[in-house]
């Protein structure tokens, strides 16, 4: 007998009748008729508030979510999960990346390794590293301390250590500098090269596998722009360059000395690897004291999610609430929206994270996802520019798009009222979207501004606000690096809970391989003279264009 689609079960059934029967409720309403929503619709970590009470949703639907997680086997694949199991189905792995940031040793054994002795030592080769930078003992070729370092990698290897040395950029230890290159655009290298001196600079290549193309590009001019800067030989590679990466042939092959190499394993995902050694940017320029409480915070947020009962674990509402937008309400994107400057790259990250991962049309079984959608387009900016550029749509555009709000209590840059100018504009934002402006109102508005009454009816369908528009709140103290270790972890949660309900793998990614092989037997042809051929009438035309361009 086939086994039922997700969107066959009883509690999806029950969730689509409800969202049927409830589609004119308005967030507005609910308010007014419940003065204690927000006591009821809000869950805590020590320091951090998750408010979700302007959301268009009742008692009963998150009682009929709870439902659809506990039929789905949420809890049961959270256990799996959490004690090693290889959950990543197409590859036969475990997914561990809880176990990189792990406060003490729990016993798990993955393929007969102990694995918190294996975090452990990579740790510590972190903290010496660190630490060496820290007292300017870490000495290039020419015997000058290294000043800047350099993460040369792509995806999960740039993404996340970028959004976090932003994020804590008033963190950065003093007389230090990081950098990032991913994109194999020449002018992504160049322009870090142009500030940077070869002497003092130290090159990160963050690697999982040391094959990836852009990646290895990038290294091997960066390897070349060093030994002609310092006039030297491939000896000085030793003092300039450190790998992170599972594939020590291939680190030796690039030239780097195994000594120098940081190691991680297979049952760490790319996208979820900053906690691992392709965080050694963040603990050079940081510190590895900042770079433990990062790892603390997201510590916190997996004994919450272990631990806490599902109407009270935050990822666990987070993803609900997602899925009932994105299945029962037809929204087809997210958006965060962070008030705060520093994380301007946190959106970015959230989008490989989310997308790369439950951007999937393929079940678990390989059976094709039928009846429902996967994942969502994950997008934002940061406030207030944003309001400045999307929030039009937000309010009056004709889809609705669910968003997250972040915002801290207390600014890492304080200045006169900038931030109670920031956190005014934030709470305005969810406030209007939820209530909206009826047509009553913007009258009686115009009204009052003593416009005559033909104005008034003329203008006054210009300014209704339909509202009803769902967000969710993330009140912090302040963005340090537990709060964001805190941050990230709920999102990575999150992201597991949705596959889990739409029976997706979360943690491959193929759909990133095929243009990748395409690529390939592509560049050899544009160096070519000759007829292209075995490429569709727009690629070859492409092809053949790009040359003639090229030759001017």
């Amino acid at each position: 007998m086939t086994a039922l689609t997700p969107s066959q079960t009883p509690a999806w059934l029950a969730l689509e009748a409800h969202a049927r029967a409830t589609a004119t409720l308005h967030t507005r309403a609910l308010f007014d008729a419940d003065p204690q929503r927000f006591s009821r619709m809000h869950a805590e970590l020590p320091g951090l508030l998750f408010d979700y009470s302007k959301h268009a949703v009742t008692a009963e639907t998150m009682a009929l979510l709870q439902d659809l997680a506990r039929e789905r086997g949420v809890p049961e694949a959270r256990a799996a999960m959490l004690r090693g199991d290889a959950i990543n189905v197409t590859e036969h792995r475990a997914v561990l990346h809880t176990a990189l940031r792990a406060q003490s040793d729990t016993g798990l054994v993955v393929d007969g390794q102990p694995v918190y002795p294996l975090v452990q030592a990579e740790l510590a080769k972190m903290q010496a590293l660190s630490e060496r930078l820290g007292r300017g003992e870490l000495l290039g070729h020419t015997g000058e301390p290294i000043t800047d370092i350099v993460n040369i990698g792509i995806g999960g290897s740039d993404l996340g250590p970028v959004m976090v040395s932003e994020a804590l950029r008033p963190f950065w230890r003093e007389g230090l500098r990081a950098h990032f290159v991913s994109n194999v655009d020449g002018a992504d290298l160049t322009g870090v090269l142009g500030r940077v001196r070869a002497a003092t600079t130290l090159f990160l290549i963050a690697s999982k596998t040391f094959t990836t193309d852009e990646t290895l590009t990038n290294a091997h001019s960066a390897r070349a722009w060093l030994l002609h800067q310092l006039g030297a030989g491939p000896e000085a590679v030793a003092k300039h360059f450190v790998a992170l990466s599972t594939n020590t042939a291939g680190v030796v092959e690039f030239g780097i000395d195994p000594a120098n190499m940081l190691e991680f394993w297979d049952w760490v995902g790319g996208r979820y690897s900053l906690w691992s050694a392709i965080g050694t940017s963040l603990a050079c320029v940081l510190g590895m004291e900042h770079f433990d409480a990062l790892l603390a915070g997201a510590a916190d947020v997996d004994a919450h999610f272990r631990d806490a009962p599902l109407d009270q674990n935050i990822p666990v509402l987070m993803a609900l609430l997602g899925v009932f937008h994105h299945n029962f309400r037809g929204a087809a994107t997210h958006a965060v929206l962070p008030y705060d400057q520093h994380l301007h790259r946190f959106p970015a990250y959230l989008q490989q994270a989310d997308m790369e991962s439950n951007g999937k049309r393929v079940r678990r079984s390989g059976e094709d996802v039928v009846g429902y959608e996967t994942g969502p387009v994950v997008w934002g900016e940061p406030g207030t520019n944003g309001q400045h550029a999307f929030y039009q749509l937000l309010h009056q555009g004709t889809g609705v798009v669910p968003a997250d709000f972040l915002v801290a209590a207390r600014s890492q840059c304080p200045l006169g009222r900038h931030h109670d100018k920031l956190v005014a504009n934030c709470f305005a934002q969810t406030e209007a979207l939820m209530r909206g402006r009826t047509l009553a109102e913007a009258r009686a508005e115009l009204r009052s501004s003593g416009l005559p009454p033909d104005e008034v009816e003329r203008l006054a369908p210009h300014k209704v606000f339909p509202g009803n528009r769902s967000t969710s709140t993330f009140l912090y103290e302040q963005l340090d690096p537990r709060t964001l270790g805190r941050l990230i972890a709920l999102y990575e949660h999150k992201i597991f809970v949705q596959g889990v309900i739409w029976d997706v793998n979360s943690y491959d990614q193929m759909g990133v391989e095929l243009g990748k092989q395409l690529a390939k037997a592509i560049l050899p042809e544009l160096d070519g003279q000759g007829e292209v051929l075995g490429h569709d009438a727009s690629t070859a035309a492409l092809i053949t264009r790009y040359r003639d361009l090229r030759r001017g």
